[in-house]
């Protein structure tokens, strides 16, 4: 919510009175920045763990692993994790003390070569994700799973449930959504009597077999982004893939899908010279996104689109998107992966990156779990290389702004800092300094609150104190009041508002 230009910060609901409470400002993109003369904004890719997967496709079962999700228990440090394997569409389950080191226990729920000596504990469709539901009243239902079930007509997105991730039990209504599929054929006509029965790949527009479900918590619902299909440049269906959203209130009952990203002219300027489809798994083998599971973090929307190049490189890197509603998403990174390909295609994770929407939020680290393939998409070698691999990231640090030369500065919108007693900033200062200035909602200097009155902040650190010489925020009367961040050679990431 934004009123007047001014940032307003989360409230805690205490009895009838509204309390803010702490607020990140991520300098991800320009939503909580009025301007910045003399800076520029630097994407910061995911590093990887290792060369080597922390779970490697080393069961009889598992002949290709690749989508998964992961939960990390924080009263117990513990970590599970749901990980799909086939030929045979298989949900796999792994556990672990650190998320480093996994072990995959033979849970004896599922048969496999006349065996349950296995991990398994579904089989399913097709392009799952797990949620975890701690607001769930039906425990039986704290763990959520959305998948692309083939085993109904109409094919569509299904659920299942489970109390602790391990016991799995199928909705007895699937599917939920009626999925779009298959034909490459114009449209049906409205009254086409066979929309109903499913027989015409599915409605326009609608989810397909990648679902990855999250928690909403600025909209208090739940959601589903799946990859959907895009009509072609001649009208037939099923041409490109592209990004979906659906929302419901209870997880059974679903909202019309909507389209939330779409490759264009930039990713792949080709129209009708790409109408042949020729690439694995349907559709053109020309650029779209694949899918772009989404997660929320600081009232921010964070997608990791795949971007599939289906012809040319076979590659599919992770593109980091962004969006302040969950359905206008801008793609200001298009030109650097957020977690590329690599030249060397013996590496598990060489190729094709199969995002999540469950990342691990640790107090100084974010992890990124993911599945990849070694090959390229397009490699006529049935045997493909896989793997579930890490990437990880110093807290906040999606991207930076830095000065173009040696000098810049960012001034926030207006923010009322009423209650607030610390600022901490997100800063990589090694090599220069940063400086915070108030200025009133007017943009005029407060005494005592310049740049000349504030201490350098200097070196790299997650939280950086901010302070002035003789002044704190306390001495500030209520009120809206904007930041000026100045900065000498130095990177910011982030700033931290506290309440004591």
């Amino acid at each position: 919510m934004r009123l007047s230009g001014s940032v307003l910060l989360p409230a805690l609901l205490f009895g009838s009175t509204l309390q803010a409470g702490p607020r990140t400002l991520l300098l991800v993109d320009d939503h909580d920045v009025l301007y910045r003369p003399g800076t520029k904004r630097i994407l910061h890719p995911l590093k990887r763990y290792a060369d080597k997967p922390v779970i490697a496709p080393d069961k009889p079962w598992e002949g290709t692993v690749a989508y998964c999700s992961v939960h990390r228990d924080p009263q117990t440090g513990k970590y599970q994790m749901w990980y799909q394997a086939w030929p045979g569409c298989r949900l796999c389950y792994a556990t672990s003390d650190d998320g480093l080191t996994w072990t995959k226990p033979n849970l004896g729920l599922v048969e496999y070569q006349g065996s349950k000596d296995n991990n398994i504990v579904l089989e399913i469709g097709f392009g799952g994700g797990v949620l975890f539901d701690p607001r769930a009243s039906d425990t039986a239902r704290r763990y959520k799973f959305a998948f692309w079930d083939q085993e109904h007509n109409p094919y569509g997105t299904s659920l299942a449930f489970s109390p602790e991730g391990v016991h799995w039990t199928k909705y007895d209504r699937n599917p939920v959504i009626n999925g779009s599929y298959g034909d490459y054929i114009q449209p049906p006509l409205a009254d086409d009597p066979r929309i109903k029965a499913g027989g015409v790949g599915g409605p326009p527009l609608s989810t397909s077999d990648v679902t990855d479900p999250i928690w909403d918590p600025n909209r208090n619902c739940y959601a589903i982004y799946s990859k959907s299909w895009l009509d072609g440049p001649d009208g037939t269906m099923h041409w490109k893939r592209a990004v979906v959203r659906t929302e419901s209130k209870d997880f059974i009952h679903w909202t019309k899908p909507v389209l939330v990203a779409a490759p264009d002219e930039f990713d792949d300027p080709a129209g009708d010279s790409a109408l042949q489809r020729n690439a694995g798994g349907g559709g053109t083998g020309r650029k779209q996104l694949h899918s772009g599971p989404t997660f929320v973090y600081d009232n921010t929307y964070f997608s990791l689109l795949q971007v599939l190049d289906a012809a040319e490189t076979g590659n599919m890197p992770v593109e980091l998107a962004l969006s302040h509603d969950g359905y206008t998403f801008t793609r200001p990174f298009r030109d650097k992966p957020f977690l590329g390909p690599l030249t060397d295609k013996t590496k598990f994770d060489a190729s094709v990156i199969w995002s999540n929407a469950t990342p691990v939020l640790l107090d100084d680290t974010f992890r990124f779990y993911y599945g990849a393939y070694g090959h390229p998409w397009n490699d006529p070698d049935p045997k493909q290389i896989s793997g579930i691999g890490l990437a990880t990231m110093p807290r906040d640090r999606f991207a930076g702004v830095r000065p173009t030369e040696h000098l810049g500065q960012i001034t926030l919108k207006a923010i009322d800092l009423t209650g607030i007693t610390s600022i901490t900033l997100n800063a990589d200062a090694s090599a220069g300094a940063v400086r915070v200035e108030v200025l009133n909602a007017d943009g005029y200097r407060i005494p005592g609150f310049t740049r000349d009155d504030a201490a350098p902040i200097t070196g790299d650190n997650l939280r950086h104190a901010v302070k002035w010489n003789g002044k704190a925020l306390a001495d500030l009367p209520a009120g809206n009041y904007k930041l000026r961040l100045h900065l000498d050679n130095a990177e910011v990431f982030a700033l931290t508002l506290a309440a004591q």
